[in-house]
């Protein structure tokens, strides 16, 4: 072997010399560590997005943020448009004034319980609810797959409905989430069904909040456990 080809091969052993030096620390984690250094969550709702009647870590939006914080090791902003009482007319305005971002990296909607509870005519849901549905997208940065729509939960299993005509409120909250789920799935938007633990509130009084007709903190961490597997799926994706 004469001299060239001996000082060939010592800068093919020192390539791969430094290839392998570089894989020492792989690449997806990096990435990885990058995407979650710090997330923001917008949550759309009425009371129970406040959360009446529990304190402000009780509610689900923070419930939601605190478990994803820790299942994921990154901090998470939230940002909460809700208001006791609201219906989706008042949401779409709130949203309109609010001073919002552009996208956040998550965005959860539940609203039209007091739609219901008004009487307002369902076409009237069913027509401000695609809207929101579609801003929904539009500040999850037009990633559907980041976008989660929660059932309305029914007060009709709480003290305060026990008096009213709970087949009539059961029966008109499904339509409402029948027209939610269906909706979602047209958008490929995640749809969580949460309205069957709100039916036990009255065999489970732990799960109503001190009002007697919203959930109890308890209730809510019950949401986030079906919520958050939801987002941190689709926030690897």
């Amino acid at each position: 072997m004469n001299f060239l080809h001996i000082k060939l091969a010592a800068y093919v052993i020192l390539f791969f010399a430094c290839i392998e030096q570089e894989e020492v620390t792989p690449v997806h984690r990096v990435i990885e560590n990058e995407k979650f250094a710090q997330l923001s969550y917008l949550a759309l709702g009425d009371s129970y997005t406040y959360g009446e009647s529990v304190s402000t870590k009780k509610s689900f939006p923070k419930q939601l943020e605190k478990s994803l914080e820790d299942k994921l090791e990154t901090t998470i902003q939230t940002k909460v448009i809700a208001q006791t009482g609201w219906r989706t007319d008042n949401l779409l305005d709130a949203i309109a004034s609010a001073d919002l971002e552009t996208s956040y990296d998550f965005v959860t909607l539940l609203i039209g319980v007091n739609n219901q509870y008004q009487g307002l005519s369902f076409a009237k849901y069913e027509d401000e609810f695609s809207s929101l549905l579609a801003t929904a997208i539009k500040f999850a940065g037009n990633k559907p797959n980041r976008v989660v729509v929660i059932s309305i939960p029914d007060w009709g299993f709480t003290p305060f409905g026990q008096d009213r005509d709970r087949q009539k409120i059961s029966s008109e909250i499904d339509q409402y989430n029948a027209f939610a789920k269906s909706k979602s799935a047209a958008s490929k938007v995640h749809f969580i069904e949460i309205t069957d633990i709100t039916r036990a509130g009255l065999d489970k009084p732990e799960l109503v909040a001190r009002d007697g007709l919203h959930p109890s903190g308890e209730a809510y961490k019950l949401f986030v456990n079906r919520i958050a597997p939801i987002i941190s799926g689709a926030l690897k994706d």
